[in-house]
This record gives structure tokens, sequence and C-alpha cells, in this order.
């Protein structure tokens, strides 16, 4: 009996699990899983707008979007996308879940960078739980507010999803509609796609028109008027509001399809491509150096590796969940990607934390020789700290980033002076005691402390007091920091500590140090405070060929007496212009600076001594041969005499 209620329980578990293992096969979608083809699959489909539901009302317009429609809609990337693949699984991957607070932060990367001239402000912000950096909600920004902003170079999806509770925005989250995953901004290969253009998809984001920008980037059709220009009641779903609206000044959101874009069955021909061309990562990944004569794209060399015939996604792979391969030492212990171990420098070139299978020289890579170099080298820095990155010079170069730069946007700013200011590359020591390339920004802005920790006082507040404080200031053209005094932060720590939003201590934090006023009103500065010390990310990119890495010429490349490696001058960045003061590289990788000197002025010699060590050498080969050739004129008369 008991045996047989053990087999019943057995086959009932069997019997659950082989029903659990069926649903999630049926959950999945026609693109999940490739079929193993390596040919390039065909995308006509129809395209589906996003349901006008709301609060469970039916749909006021059929979400197949008919060009003949009274009024028409821009497509819905998640519906129109999301019929062949899980759209929430996508969600999960890299660029899209870092407001998933259960999703993991990785080793620091680029965060995004507020920056306002006007109030002295260059603060960090990311969803991750970067070091350094503050949640957007810290500094009073939506998820909305930060979408406006910063979304021009997402490609959709995070923050830009989050549903909305604030009182103002729920009514203004409706008629916008959500930024939802723009799967071709990576993944359209027509050439029409517009990310930066001047209707194209940073524009669309800026003018709040979530809902359209997929559609305007696409090079389907055109995007015209702003949901932001529209007051809380407009419906963009209503043909009669929406006619009522054209007619007015301001402009509502309107499509209109391109005349060729429809078959005869209302079909559209999407050219998707699997793997990424390199320029769409651009838009979002590209890097401008400045301080050195070659700044334009002719005049600079492409990463050795796309020059080779690589792409980006050749090493940043990943599958259905997006789960993108970042490339860095030690992934594989964290990341489910099957290539994580494979995709970092040491695991291409070197086969080293991967399987059994052999990978070293994967994609054709040389496997390095690094003859005659101390094995030291490995132990203490990354292979970046030689082979990525400008080469470095007696200070680091000024770098623009795409993201922190909005660079490939109209009307960019392109003075070299323009906020904010990235330095790079700056050789610091990282969290596995590794010294790799690293760029950095020093943060400034207003905040308050509070039982040992400092807050950053929210967007709002400062910009209503600060900009009062600094009106009669003059602000450069190209975008730089205006020369800001001790005075004016006095005056700006007085007025925030007499707003009434502010309760706690008010500081300032800019250029490494941390400045409050103590009980009689006076300045206090506190030099290399911890909330004040600069945010750092590794540097991967652009790799140099081993030609053109450093120590190729001599050892003095690092470990000369004035090497930019130890020796280059960091300034700390800062608007107040009197504490623009240089720290030297050596201090951000934690070697004493004594030793270090001392052992790069050894080099001085070590021609000398090496002159003097073979001279010294030849002597004593000499003297040896000598007594030698006496040996065997001793050993010849000897044998001599015996004979005799």
């Amino acid at each position: 009996m008991k045996n047989g209620l053990i087999s019943t329980g057995v086959l009932c578990l069997l019997a659950l699990c082989l029903a659990a293992g069926a649903a999630e096969t049926e959950q999945r979608l026609l693109g999940d899983e490739s079929d193993g083809s390596r040919a390039h699959p065909i995308h006509r489909i129809q395209l589906l707008a996003a349901p006008s539901e709301q609060d469970g009302e039916p749909a006021l317009i059929d979400p197949n979007i008919d060009p003949e429609s009274e009024v028409l809609l821009p497509f819905s990337t998640r519906h129109t996308c999301g019929s062949c693949h899980s759209y929430d699984i996508i969600k999960q991957g890299w660029h899209f879940n870092g407001v998933d607070p259960n999703a993991g932060a990785g080793p620091p990367g680029q965060p995004w960078i507020y920056v306002d001239a006007r109030t002295g402000t260059q603060i960090l912000l990311s969803y991750r739980a970067w070091p350094g950096t503050f949640r957007p909600g810290q500094f009073g920004l939506t998820d909305r507010g930060f979408t406006k902003i910063f979304g021009r170079q997402m490609p959709g999806g995070g923050p830009g999803e989050q549903l909305s509770d604030h009182p103002d925005e729920i009514m203004r989250q409706y008629i916008s509609g959500q930024l939802e995953i723009n799967c071709l901004s990576c993944h359209n290969g027509a050439p029409g796609q517009d990310q930066g253009g001047p209707a194209g998809y940073a524009v669309q984001v800026s003018r709040g028109n979530f809902r359209w920008a997929a559609a305007a980037s696409s090079g389907l059709a055109l995007v015209k008027g702003s949901a932001d220009d529209m007051d809380e009641m407009y419906d963009p779903f209503d043909p009669f509001v929406v006619e009522t609206a054209q007619s007015g000044r301001r402009k509502p959101p309107t499509i209109t399809y391109h005349r060729n874009v429809f078959d005869h069955e209302n079909y559209v021909f999407f050219d998707i491509v699997r793997e990424v061309p390199s320029h769409r990562c651009y838009f979002c990944h590209s890097n401008l150096y400045t301080g050195s004569e070659k700044t334009e794209k002719w005049a600079c060399d492409e990463d050795i590796h796309l020059k080779a015939g690589l792409t980006c996604v050749d090493c940043h792979r990943h599958g259905i969940d997006h789960n993108i391969t970042r490339g860095y030492a030690g992934e594989q212990e964290i990341s489910a990607n099957d290539l994580a171990a494979t995709s970092s420098c040491e695991g291409c070139h070197l086969g080293e934390g991967s399987s059994a299978d052999p990978v070293a020289g994967r994609l054709g890579a040389p496997i390095p020789e690094h003859r005659g170099l101390p094995t030291v080298h490995f132990e203490k820095l990354t292979c970046t700290a030689c082979h990525s990155g400008p080469w470095p010079g007696p200070e680091p170069h000024t770098a623009k980033t795409s993201m922190a730069h909005r660079l490939g946007t109209p009307n960019v700013n392109k003075a070299p002076e323009m906020l904010p200011h990235i330095a790079a590359p700056v050789f610091a020591e990282q969290s596995d005691g590794k010294i790799a390339p690293h760029k950095l920004v020093w943060p400034a802005f207003w905040g308050v402390l509070s039982d040992g920790k400092i807050e950053p006082i929210v967007l709002e507040t400062v910009t209503k007091v600060i900009t009062d404080v600094l009106s009669k200031e003059k602000f450069p053209f190209s975008g730089d920091w205006p020369d800001l005094t001790t005075d004016h932060i006095v005056k700006g720590l007085a007025s925030l500590a007499s707003d009434g939003s502010v309760e706690d201590k008010v500081v300032y934090v800019a250029g490494g140090a941390l400045y409050s006023l103590d009980d009689s009103g006076r300045l206090r500065q506190e030099k290399d405070h911890p909330a004040a010390k600069p945010y750092l990310w590794p540097i991967g990119h652009d790799v140099r060929p081993a030609a053109q890495a450093l120590g190729v010429r001599y050892c003095t490349d690092c470990h000369g007496t004035d090497a930019p490696f130890f020796f280059g001058d960091v300034t700390a960045d800062t608007p107040v212009a009197q504490d623009r003061t240089a720290k030297k590289m050596i201090e951000f990788q934690n070697i004493d600076p004594s030793y270090a000197w001392a052992f790069a002025f050894s080099f001085v010699f070590r021609p000398w001594m090496k002159i003097i060590v073979l001279g010294s050498s030849a002597v004593l080969a000499l003297v040896l041969l000598l007594y030698v050739l006496r040996a065997l004129a001793c050993l010849v008369k000897a044998l001599a005499g015996e004979n005799d």
C-alpha cells in the first residue's frame, strides 16, 4: 500500500513537471528561438498600435494600422515586434533593466551626468547601485523627467516605461504614452533609421512624443507636433479632439506614413538584421578626445578589432534575453551568458577562465607572447592598461561621449570646453587590485549633510535658489564653467539654508572638496572629502595594436621620472577657479610615490649599468680565458715531460 502511494506521488510530481515544462514551451514565441538557419529572416508584418483602452474601457481605435484610417497612430514595438518576440524577456536585458532593483549592478560603468553651469552642478545619476552615483529620484527627477532629458540616447524601456504615480504626470503620461523599447534603434538595417536627425528619435523624446518616437525614427513615417504642448485634457485617441487641436496654434503630435510603406495587404517590410551593425552602437557609444591635434574621425584610427573586420556584437553578444556581455574579467562568475568567459581580453586571446573546449585565438585573435615582459605586469595591470584608449600625455585628454554630450543630436555644442569635463585616460586601481585606464569626472552639486551622509538637494530647489544667486555672472558661450569664487559659494549656501524646503546642514561638493558654513557663517573647506572624490569607470576601447602598446619603445614609457602613467597631472575640475589644483596620477593607484619615483629614477642609470655589467663581464671573460690558456700550457708541458 505504501509503495503504491509513493508511486502515485512520483507520477503526480512527474505530471506536474511535464505540465510546467509544456507551459514554459507554450510561452515561447516564433522569434524567441532560432531553428538553426543562418539565412536572413524576412520581416513582412502588420503594424500594430498600442491599445487605447484605459481603466478597462474598450479600445477607441483598431490597433491594426490602416493608412486610410481617420486618425493614424504610431506603431508600437511592444505589440508589433512583441507578437513574435517575448517583450517581457527582452526588457530584462542590460540596456533596459536598470530600474529593476533585483538586476545586478556589475562593475561601475558610465553614469548619466546632469550638468547645469548656471547652478554649478555636475551630478552623476544612475539607477544602478554604483558607488558615487545617485538615483534620479534623490535629485528630484521623476522617471518621466529623467527620460525626457536622457532618453535621447536610450533604446527605450527602463524608466521610459515606468508608470507614474505623480499627480501632475498621470494625465501627461497618458498623452505622451510610454517610451517602449525601440528594437529598431539597433536592429534596423535600413539606412533611413533616424536617431539624431531634426525629426528623429532624440527630438521626439525631448518633445514628450514617447509613443511616436520609434515610428519617427524608423524611416517609415514623419512625425510632427509635440505632446508637451498639449493641455492635460487632450486625448490622442479621440478623432474629434485631434482634429480640433490641429487647427490651433500648438500642434499635437501627428504621424504621416510614407506612401510606399504599405503593400496591397497593408503589410510593411522591415529590414531587420540579427547582427547589429557597429554604426548603430556608435550613436550612444562614441568618444571624442580633445587636447591633441588628432581629434576628427579622419585623423584617428578606429579600434583595431573593428579595423580587422570584427563588429561590436562579435564580442558583446546576447540571446533573446538581451543579457549582453560587457567583456570584463570575471564576468562569467555573475553572468548567465555562456559567452561571458570568452568575451574578455584574456578569454578571447588566451582562453583563460573558459570551458574545456579550445577557445584561445577565438575569432582569429592572436595569442600574445609578451617576450621579455616580467610576469608582475600581468598581476598588477589589466590588458587595457597598455592597449586601450588614447596614448597618455602629461595631462589626460578631455573626452566627450555620446551619453554625456549628446553627440549626434541637433544643435550640439561642439566646443572642446563644453561640460561635463571628462578626463581620460586616468590610470587608477580597480577593485580587483589591478591598474586600468579610466575616464574620470568630478562631481559638483549642492547637498545636505545628515547623519554623515550627503544627499543632493532636489533640482527644482537648486534651480530656483542658485540661479538667482548667480544671475549676474557671465557664462562662457562654449558651455564651460563660469569662474566662481568662494563668495558665490557662501551666498549659495546661505540662500539654500534660508530656503524653507531645506532642513539639514547645506553643503556644496566640487573638485574633491566639501564646502560648508560654520556657526559664525564663515566658509569651511574640507579637501579630499570622501563624498567629493571623482567617479571613474574603466576604458575598454579603442584598442591599439601591439606595436602601439605602452612599453613598446622602452620601459620608460611607464617607468620614466616624468612618465604620464605614474606622474601625469590630473586637474580637479571645479567651477571654483581658485581650487583647480592638480593631483599626480599615482595618487589614484595606491602606490607609494617615493618608491615609484625611485624605481623610475633607476632607469636613468640602467644603460650605464648595462655597459658596466657587459664591460665587467668581458674583462672577467678575458681573465678566465687567460687562465684557461695558461692552464692548457701547463697541461701541455706536463704531458710533454711524461712522454720524455
